[in-house]
């Protein structure tokens, strides 16, 4: 069962795998799913969304997120492309940035065996930064309606709150946005799989199929631009 710690970390949560994450007090939500942190990105935003792509890759692979959030997917992304040693631009956008506090706090390299996460707490927003080789990052401190892209996206992690609390982040006009800055063919995951969600992406220009969800989640969504 998963635990919200008390304290003068209020947000803070171990998910049912013992990965950590966070409660935001504003949204009402948390940034991942109880089940599991990490099983949940790994699941989701890795395997069935950059993996297959950095694999067949010929050059490098551009990755968009909405909600940089406590990083994970971020971290993940940034390991997957080291071990495959292929190259990875990755962009996200956080409205709300996560406290260098609160991400010391988070036990991602524990869970995972991997190092250097605070490297992307650290990195300075607006500005790509080579974390690797094969990595770099870039965070954008505003929304996704006043974001601009600088290069086309073969892969997005879609992973804003969920659409009760975020209605304005989930519409046609929303995903229209998105498919306009990502390749043909490009593919967007997210872990909501909601009749309303799947009606916006086919109606901002993508081709929506519904996977297995990790753990107990019964579907999640993944979508082609067409």
């Amino acid at each position: 069962m998963a635990k919200l710690i008390t304290g003068h970390l209020e947000r803070f949560i171990i998910t049912e795998d013992g990965s950590h994450s966070l409660f935001s007090a504003q949204f009402n939500q948390q940034y991942h799913s109880l089940q599991g942190a990490l099983n949940e990105s790994e699941h989701i935003y890795i395997n069935l969304g950059l993996r297959p792509v950095l694999e067949n890759a010929s050059g490098p692979v551009s990755v968009f997120e909405m909600g940089f959030g406590t990083g994970l997917n971020a971290f993940l992304a940034w390991k997957l492309a080291d071990q495959l040693q292929k190259p990875v631009f990755y962009t996200s956008v956080e409205a709300y940035p996560v406290s260098a506090l609160e991400a010391s706090q988070l036990n991602y390299e524990e869970a995972t065996g991997e190092s250097g996460f605070m490297q992307l707490h650290s990195a300075p927003w607006g500005k790509e930064t080579a974390i690797s080789p094969f990595f770099t990052l870039r965070k954008d401190n505003t929304t996704l309606q006043d974001f601009t892209a600088e290069r086309l996206f073969d892969v997005v992690f879609y992973d804003a709150f969920d659409p009760r609390a975020q209605p304005e982040l989930w519409t046609g006009e929303i995903f229209t946005k998105i498919a306009a800055q990502t390749r043909h063919e490009g593919v967007l995951v997210t872990y909501s799989s909601k009749g309303i969600v799947k009606r916006a992406l086919a109606a901002g220009g993508f081709k929506v199929e519904r996977h297995k969800g990790p753990g107990r989640k019964t579907h999640v969504l993944k979508a082609i631009k067409i």
